[in-house]
C-alpha cells in the first residue's frame, strides 16, 4: 500500500491551531515512513499562507537526532537506500523550482537523518507532487473552492487516505464522499480502530486489513453451477 494523501484544510475549519499541529504531526510521524501519511496539504487560499508557515514553524521544532536519545523527537530514515530516495526527490524539487520553507537537506553527515522539510510553489508536473517519496517531506498548495481542490486530490495514482478539515459538517459530507480514498479522517488524523477496514483505492492495495472486511482475506469461496 503505497499513498499521497491530500490533507484538505479550508478556512472554516475553526481551530486553526489544532488543524496546524495535526498537518505537521501527519506527515513527521514515523518520519514520514507512513504508507497514509499526510504528504499533500491542500489549504484554502485565505488562511495558505498561516497554516504553511505554521507547520514550518512546529518542522523546525523537531529535534532529529539518534532514537535512543532521551530528547530525540525524531529519528534516522530506515536505510541508506531511502535517504538516497528522499534526497534525490528533495533535489529535483529545488531544481523544478519548488520553494523550500524549511528543510531540504540531510541533517548532519552521519547516519541516514533528513530534515522536516515543507515545500511550497508547487505544480502537479513535479515528482515530489506526483510520486510517494515516504520521507518528512510535505508538498503545500492553496486552492479557492471544493469545486476545484476535490479533483486536484484525485489527481494521483494512489487513493489510500485523506482529511479534510471543516466546521461544516455537510461540507464535509460532501468532499469526503467525493474523495477517492480508502479512509477519510474529517478534523483529525491517524485515527485507527480494530473496527474499521483499512485500505486503498486505485494503486494503494487490494482488499482490507482489519473490520470484518479483513475476514475476506482467509475465506475461500466456491461457486457451484447445475444444469438441470
Amino acid at each position: 500500500m503505497g499513498g499521497k494523501s491530500p490533507n484538505i484544510v479550508f478556512k472554516d475549519v475553526g481551530d486553526l491551531d489544532t488543524a496546524i499541529a495535526a498537518a505537521a504531526n501527519a506527515i513527521f510521524f514515523n518520519h514520514g515512513q507512513c504508507c497514509c501519511a499526510g504528504s499533500r496539504l491542500m489549504v484554502e487560499r485565505d488562511i495558505f499562507g498561516e497554516v504553511v508557515s505554521g507547520v514550518a514553524a512546529q518542522a523546525r521544532k523537531i529535534k532529529v537526532g539518534p532514537g535512543l536519545a532521551p530528547d530525540t523527537e525524531m529519528g534516522p530514515l530506515v536505510s541508506e537506500e531511502q535517504l538516497r530516495r528522499v534526497t534525490r526527490y528533495m533535489d529535483q524539487g529545488k531544481q523544478d523550482g519548488a520553494c523550500y520553507l524549511t528543510g531540504g537537506s540531510r541533517s548532519g553527515n552521519q547516519g541516514y537523518f533528513v530534515e522536516p522539510t515543507v515545500v511550497r510553489d508547487v505544480n502537479p508536473k513535479m515528482s515530489i507532487v506526483r510520486e510517494e517519496i515516504f520521507g518528512p517531506v510535505v508538498v503545500a498548495e492553496p486552492f479557492t473552492k471544493p469545486e476545484e481542490v476535490i479533483p486536484r486530490a484525485n489527481a494521483t495514482e494512489y487513493g489510500l487516505a485523506a482529511a479534510v478539515w471543516t466546521r461544516d459538517i455537510a461540507k464535509a459530507h460532501r468532499v469526503g464522499s467525493a474523495l477517492r480514498a480508502g479512509t477519510v479522517w474529517i478534523n483529525c488524523y491517524n485515527v485507527f480502530d480494530s473496527a474499521l477496514p483499512f485500505g486503498g483505492y486505485k494503486q494503494s492495495g487490494w482488499g482490507r486489513e482489519m473490520g470484518h472486511e479483513v475476514l475476506e482475506q482467509y475465506t475461500q469461496t466456491k461457486a457451484v453451477v447445475i444444469a438441470l
